[in-house]
C-alpha cells in the first residue's frame, strides 16, 4: 500500500514538474488587431495593383474589429462595395525556422489576402474563420505587408438573399479578431486549416458521463513539417480552477517528415462537475507535445462535461428532463454593425442570461467565438447555425459552399459546452431532400457518436424539428414525433396573422394595436401589448411537446429590406429593457442558481397611464400600494392566458388615477423579499449618464465598445419618458464617441456608442440638453 502511495504521489510530482520545467519555444498567439490602414475603393473598375502598391497615402488608420462605414441608427441604405485593409509588420529572426499563420475570425464577405504582394487565399463567406500559412513568403530582414481586399456585395454563391430583400443586415469589414500564430514545425494543427473530417486540432468527446465518473476522449491532430522524423508524447492535463484534476501521457509516437498523426487518449474523471445552465462548470484542458523532454507546443481548450439525449420528444441533460426557455439573437450593434469587441459580445450574452433565458438560437449564422465562450461560461445552451434565410440555389457552387460551411461550423465549435445541436439548415428556405441528406450526413461525420444532433426547419431528415410558431395556423403538427423546438414565436404571428414567409411583400398587414413590434417610444399601452403577446405565445408553447422555445427576438435590429427597425426585441437596439424583458426575468425561479426574488411594475404612473397595473414577479404573493395605502394582495392568476406559466403576471385594477407613488411588494412564504416603485414624473431637473459596464471578469483590452445612456430625470430620479429634446455628448479623456450626436431622447433616454479602454481610464462623459434649463449632471467616469 505504501509503495502504491509513493508511486502515485511521485507521478503527480513529475507531472507538475513536467508542466513547469523550462521550455523551448512552443507557440505564440499574438493579437493582430492594432495599426491597420483602411481605404474604400471608389473606382468603377477595381485595380488590385494600385492598392497593393499604395504607400498608405490617404488611407485611414484603424484598429480591428472594424466596420467600413459608420451607419445611421436606422440603416436605410447599408454600404456595400470593395474595401481594403493593409498593415506592415516585422518578424523576429528567431522565428525563421517556425511555422507562421494568420487566422481571421470573420471578414465580410469575399476576402482576398496578399502577403508581401503574393496572393495567398480567396475565401468565401463572412461568418467563419480562415487560416493562411505564410511561412514561405515571410521576410525576416525588413518590413512585411499584409493586404486584404473585401467585397460585401450581394453574392449568389454565399447567399443569403440580396440585401434589399433580406431580414437582417450583413454589414462588412474585418469585424472580428485577427491573430498571428507562430508554431514549431512539429505542432498541433488548426481544425479549419487541416480541413479533415472529424479531425484537426483538438477534438474532445464524452463517451461515458455520470455524476460518479466521466470519460473524456481527447483526439489531437499533429503534423510534422520538419525534414526528419520526430518522436514525441502528448500530455493532456485537466485543470479546474487552476488545480490539476487528472493527467495522462500518451505512448511515444514517431511521425515521418511532412506527415501527420492522430493521438487519441481517454481521461477518467472521478466525480466530475457537470456542465448545465444552472451549474456551468468548466474545465481547462492543456494539451502539450513533448519532444526530448521539452514542451514544444501547447493548446488550451475550455471544455464542459455533459451528456444529452432525447427520450421520445423529451430532452434530457445529464439525465434530467429539461425545458429550455430561449431567445434568438442577431449580433448587430447600432452604428458599427458587426464590429463588436469580445467584451461587447460577453455583455450581450450576460443580458440574455439575466433576462431569464437558458438557451439562445444563433440566428441565422455562425456568431463570434467570444459570444460562444460567454455562453459556455454563463450556462446558455446554444443551437449553432450556418448562414441561411429564404434562399436556396441549384447552383452546384452554392451547394458546395454550404456543405463546406457546415463542416467548418462544427470544426470551429465542436468543443463548446453550450452547443447541443447543429442547425445545418437554410432557414426558411425549402431544400430538396437530397440536399438535406448531404447536410445531415456531414454533421454526423464531423461529430460522430450519440452526442451529435442536427436541427432543421423542415421535418424531413433532421434529428430535431425547428418550427416557428408563426409558420402554421395550428401551431404543431401532431403527426411529427421527433424532438421539437419552437424556433421562433411571439412576433410574426401577431404582425401578419400567420401570413407566411417573404416578409418584404406583407408590409401592409401591420396592425399597431396587436403587433409585438413596439419601440420603447411606443408608449405604455403598446409595450404592455407586446408583453401580452409574449405571455400568450409562450404559454401556448407549453401545449405542444416542445423541449425548448425561442422568442423572436432579444434585441431590436435593422433589416435590409425595411426602412425602420424591427422592434420585437425585449431590449431596444441599445440594449435598454422594455417591460417584456421583466416578464421573462420573472419566469426564473427565485431559488435558481442564477435567480433572485424579483418584482417589476410594468406601467408608468402618469395621468394617462392604464389603470390595469401589470406586475411581473417570481414571488408567490404580491401586494400593491398607492400612496402608502394597500390595494390588496394577490396570488398568481392561473386561470387567465398564463395558466401554464410557473409565474403568471399579476394584474391590479385601479378605479381612478391619483398622483403619487405606486409600490409593489413581493412575498415568499409570507416574508417580504423584494420591492419596486413607480412615481408620477415631475419636472425634468437633470441628466444621469451611465456607461453600460457593470460586468465582472472581462478581459482587458485597449479597444472596447460600450453603450452610454443619458437618462433625463426629475428630482426623484424618475425618468421623464415624454421629454422632448436632444442630448449633446462630450467625452473627456481617452475615448471616442461613435454615432449620431446630438441624440434625440427616446422615452427619456438618449444613447450613443463609446470606444475606449476596457478599464475606462481617464474617461468622463458629459451630456447636456438645450431643452433642459439647468443641465445639472451625474456623469459616469
Amino acid at each position: 500500500m505504501k509503495v502504491f502511495q509513493l508511486a502515485f504521489f511521485l507521478s503527480i510530482f513529475l507531472a507538475i514538474k513536467g508542466c513547469s520545467r523550462p521550455e523551448k519555444f512552443k507557440n505564440h498567439k499574438q493579437n493582430f488587431n492594432a495599426d491597420w490602414f483602411f481605404k474604400i475603393s471608389k473606382d468603377s473598375i477595381d485595380d488590385n495593383s494600385s492598392f497593393l502598391n499604395n504607400n498608405f497615402s490617404n488611407w485611414e488608420k484603424v484598429s480591428l474589429p472594424h466596420t467600413p462605414k459608420i451607419e445611421p441608427k436606422i440603416v436605410n441604405n447599408q454600404w456595400q462595395g470593395i474595401s481594403w485593409y493593409k498593415k506592415e509588420f516585422t518578424i523576429d529572426q528567431k522565428m525563421k525556422n517556425k511555422k507562421l499563420f494568420f487566422k481571421f475570425e470573420g471578414a465580410m464577405n469575399i476576402a482576398e489576402v496578399w502577403i508581401n504582394n503574393k496572393k495567398m487565399i480567396k475565401h468565401q463567406g463572412g461568418y467563419l474563420p480562415f487560416v493562411i500559412d505564410f511561412t514561405n513568403v515571410a521576410k525576416f530582414d525588413n518590413q512585411n505587408t499584409i493586404s486584404v481586399k473585401l467585397n460585401n456585395k450581394d453574392n449568389p454563391i454565399t447567399g443569403p438573399k440580396p440585401l434589399k430583400k433580406l431580414d437582417f443586415n450583413t454589414y462588412g469589414g474585418i469585424y472580428r479578431n485577427v491573430w498571428l500564430i507562430t508554431k514549431n514545425k512539429l505542432h498541433i494543427t488548426d481544425p479549419i486549416f487541416a480541413n479533415k473530417i472529424a479531425s484537426g486540432g483538438i477534438f474532445v468527446k464524452y463517451p461515458k458521463v455520470s455524476k460518479k465518473e466521466a470519460t473524456v476522449n481527447i483526439q489531437t491532430h499533429i503534423k510534422n513539417e520538419n525534414t526528419n522524423a520526430k518522436s514525441f508524447t502528448v500530455r493532456n492535463t485537466l485543470l479546474k480552477n487552476d488545480s490539476i484534476v487528472t493527467f495522462l501521457d500518451s505512448k511515444k509516437s514517431t511521425i515521418n517528415p511532412n506527415n501527420e498523426d492522430e493521438i487519441t487518449v481517454d481521461l477518467t474523471v472521478k466525480n466530475p462537475k457537470l456542465w448545465s445552465p444552472k451549474y456551468p462548470n468548466l474545465y481547462q484542458l492543456k494539451t502539450e507535445i513533448i519532444n526530448n523532454g521539452e514542451v514544444i507546443d501547447t493548446e488550451l481548450t475550455t471544455i464542459g462535461i455533459k451528456t444529452i439525449k432525447f427520450i421520445g420528444q423529451d430532452f434530457y441533460l445529464n439525465g434530467e428532463k429539461t425545458f429550455l426557455r430561449g431567445v434568438n439573437r442577431h449580433q448587430e450593434y447600432p452604428y458599427i454593425g458587426y464590429a463588436l469587441s469580445d467584451n461587447a459580445n460577453y455583455r450581450d450574452a450576460k443580458k440574455i442570461k439575466e433576462a431569464g433565458f437558458d438557451y439562445v438560437r444563433l440566428s441565422h449564422y455562425p456568431q463570434s467565438k467570444s459570444f460562444m465562450n460567454a455562453c459556455d461560461e454563463l450556462g446558455i445552451v446554444t443551437i449553432d447555425a450556418i448562414l441561411g434565410w429564404q434562399y436556396y440555389s441549384e447552383d452546384k457552387k452554392f451547394q458546395e459552399h454550404i456543405f463546406q460551411t457546415a463542416k467548418e461550423l462544427i470544426r470551429r465549435d465542436r468543443n463548446h459546452a453550450s452547443v447541443i445541436a447543429w442547425e445545418v439548415s437554410l432557414n426558411e428556405s425549402w431544400m430538396p431532400e437530397t440536399f438535406i441528406d448531404k447536410l445531415t450526413k456531414i454533421a454526423h461525420l464531423e461529430y460522430p457518436g450519440n452526442q451529435s444532433f442536427t436541427a432543421g426547419w423542415q421535418s424531413y431528415g433532421y434529428d430535431i424539428y425547428l418550427q416557428a410558431r408563426q409558420h402554421r395556423l395550428n401551431h404543431y403538427d401532431t403527426s411529427i414525433k421527433k424532438p421539437y423546438n419552437v424556433s421562433e414565436y411571439g412576433d410574426w404571428e401577431y404582425y401578419a396573422m400567420n401570413a407566411g414567409l417573404n416578409q418584404d411583400s406583407w408590409n401592409g398587414l401591420l396592425q399597431k394595436e396587436r403587433s409585438s413590434r413596439q419601440l420603447r417610444t411606443a408608449g405604455e399601452v403598446a409595450l404592455l401589448q407586446q408583453a401580452t403577446n409574449i405571455q400568450e405565445a409562450h404559454n401556448d408553447n407549453f401545449n405542444t411537446p416542445a423541449f425548448a422555445d425561442g422568442y423572436w427576438v432579444m434585441f431590436d435590429y435593422n433589416r435590409g429590406y425595411a426602412d425602420d427597425l424591427e422592434a420585437s426585441g425585449i431590449m431596444d437596439i441599445f440594449r435598454i429593457p422594455k417591460p417584456a424583458y421583466y416578464f421573462y426575468q420573472s419566469q426564473r425561479d427565485f431559488n435558481d442558481s442564477f435567480g433572485n426574488p424579483m418584482i417589476y411594475i410594468a406601467n408608468e404612473w402618469k395621468k394617462n397611464s392604464p389603470l390595469d397595473v401589470r406586475v411581473f414577479s417570481n414571488c408567490d404573493e404580491v401586494e400593491l400600494f398607492l400612496n402608502g395605502k394597500s390595494l390588496g394582495k394577490q396570488k398568481p392568476d392561473k386561470n387567465r392566458i398564463s395558466n401554464n406559466l410557473k409565474h403568471p403576471p399579476f394584474t391590479f385594477k385601479i378605479k381612478s388615477y391619483k398622483k403619487g407613488k405606486l409600490e409593489a411588494k413581493g412575498y415568499i412564504n409570507n416574508k417580504l423579499k423584494c420591492v419596486d416603485a413607480k412615481l408620477t414624473p415631475e419636472q425634468a431637473t437633470k441628466i444621469n449618464v451611465i456607461i453600460d459596464n457593470d460586468y465582472k471578469g472581462l478581459q482587458e483590452s485597449d479597444s472596447d465598445i460600450f453603450f452610454v445612456n443619458a437618462f433625463v430625470v426629475d428630482k426623484n430620479n424618475t425618468i421623464i419618458s415624454d421629454f422632448k429634446g436632444k442630448a449633446k455628448f462630450n467625452v473627456k479623456g481617452d475615448g471616442v464617441l461613435i454615432g449620431e450626436n446630438p441624440v434625440v431622447f427616446e422615452a427619456g433616454v438618449a444613447s450613443i456608442v463609446l470606444k475606449a479602454n476596457t478599464k475606462l481610464k481617464n474617461v468622463e462623459i458629459l451630456a447636456t440638453s438645450a431643452e433642459l434649463k439647468n443641465n445639472s449632471n451625474d456623469n459616469k467616469k
